[in-house]
């Protein structure tokens, strides 16, 4: 990647996390009552990571398995309302577990 593309990468995700949260205050000079457009505003920078890193959770791994697994672990835990560091451990062991199950199963 070179470093134009990653300083476009980051301005990008930089004004997708934050335009959403500026422009209200801007915009709007009272408190927001509506819950509706509360919740909006709170879940907008989750949403677009989130939409921004699922596709590369898929194919991060050398088998489309360990990356179901992984991920299904991640979900799993946060389910249950882990936190990030246990769920991010755990996704990351099932891959292992799973990648090292199926290089035995091959050879």
């Amino acid at each position: 990647m070179n470093l134009t593309r990653l300083f476009l990468c980051v301005l990008l995700m930089a004004a997708a996390s934050y335009l959403p949260r500026v422009v209200p205050i801007a915009v709007f000079r009272k408190k927001i009552r509506n819950p509706y457009v509360q919740s909006f505003l709170s879940y907008m920078p989750y949403a677009v990571l989130g939409a921004m890193t699922f596709p590369d959770i898929l194919y991060s791994t050398s088998s489309m398995l360990s990356a179901l697994a992984g991920l299904a672990v991640a979900l799993l835990l946060s389910y249950f309302e882990k936190g990030l560091m246990p769920a991010a451990l755990g996704a990351t062991a099932a891959v292992f577990i799973v990648e090292q199950v199926s290089r035995l199963a091959a050879g």
